[in-house]
């Protein structure tokens, strides 16, 4: 079993590129806090992820409220910005500006990615070339510089409830480096972006299907290069005993797992599997095992699955049982989960 990729499939992991941006020195992107944009990039989706790509060139970047040192981002490299905190990037460290709320809109009636084009010119000066209306805010400040850098802006989204454990497991800012012997999945974007300028049948959809395995890889070579001491859940994917049970729940889900099962699954005693699970992914390892079963369960309510159908395919024995489990956790009982839902996604879609 595939951990990782079970996870992504469950909580529907979806990306879009947004933008296209060729700017010249000086130049300022200030993105704003996710919440206060989500609806309009990614209507469908309960969390939101913004994510830039450098494709040539390099800038600053930094979150907005002040946390952090800025840092240089080189052509390659991909920042991920999982919390959705406002962020800047920018041609120099010290450049600020205020994001346009009303620029960012998914358009009905034109292909993405909006293509931009910003050339820095002397002091508060500067031209803006837009093919389309872009959701973005670009400010240009500064004296003027021949420094250019060309990346790619979009979302990734995905579902946070009932269960998502993935997302307590990243930081608030991530920045991936370009592999020094080459082969970077960023290399995709140009590609597909020569396609997309054609204005081509199903180029949004190869755009955001390279955006989702870009992510993928991120978490990978994130997971990868994380302090041996760290913790989390994706801590825990490469822990060999954490591993392993993750493994085995996400594999069965049906199995009636117990505690001492799962221990001697993974060769270790009851008490120290509990701990080090817990230690690792946060959560003792029959809560886990619980959220996961109730996060499939969701899916196949939202899908139309009878009750009986679904307790069955998440390893319940009876309804009963099913439907005090999931309106303790969830806070509604399945069938109101269900009307929301449908009722959410009936409202966004009109």
């Amino acid at each position: 079993m595939d951990v990782l990729s079970d996870v992504l499939s469950a909580v529907r992991l979806t990306g879009a590129v947004f933008f296209d941006v060729d700017a010249s020195a000086p130049w300022c992107g200030v993105s704003p806090g996710v919440e206060r944009i989500a609806a309009r990039v990614m209507p469908n989706a309960e969390r939101v992820i913004p994510f830039h790509v450098l494709m040539s060139g390099s800038c600053w970047a930094s979150l907005e409220n002040g946390s952090g040192v800025p840092f240089r981002v080189n052509s390659g490299d991909v920042l991920v910005v999982p919390g959705g905190a406002p962020h800047v990037m920018a041609s120099s460290p010290e450049l600020r500006g205020n994001p346009d709320l009303t620029l960012y809109y998914r358009p009905v009636d034109a292909h993405l990615p909006f293509s931009l084009t910003v050339n820095g010119g002397g002091k508060d000066h500067h031209v803006i070339d837009v093919g389309e209306r872009p959701p973005f805010s670009l400010i240009v400040h500064g004296a003027g510089g021949e420094e250019r850098a060309r990346y790619v802006c979009g979302f990734l989204g995905c579902d946070a409830r009932p269960f998502n454990p993935l997302l307590a497991s990243l930081p608030a800012l991530m920045c991936v480096r370009k592999p020094a012997a080459g082969g970077w999945v960023t290399d995709l974007f140009p590609v597909a972006l020569t396609e997309g300028s054609a204005k081509r049948p199903g180029g949004e959809t190869i755009l955001a299907k390279i955006s989702e395995l870009m992510f993928v890889e991120v978490l990978r070579r994130h997971m990868e290069n994380l302090p041996e001491d760290s913790r989390g859940w994706l801590s825990g994917l490469r822990d060999p005993h954490v591993g392993t049970a993750l493994r085995l729940i996400h594999g069965r889900p049906t199995e009636p797992w117990t505690l001492d099962q799962l221990a001697q699954e993974v060769g270790l005693s009851r008490t120290a599997f509990a701990s080090r699970f817990t230690e690792f992914v946060e959560v003792p390892p029959m809560q886990y095992v619980a959220r996961w079963r109730l996060q499939l369960a969701a899916r196949l309510i939202e899908q139309g699955v009878s009750l009986a159908h679904t307790c069955a395919e998440v390893g319940y024995e009876s309804e009963a049982a099913f439907n005090r489990a999931f309106k303790k956790f969830v806070g509604v009982p399945p069938g109101a989960w269900r009307k929301r839902r449908q009722s959410s996604i009936e409202q966004q879609d009109g």
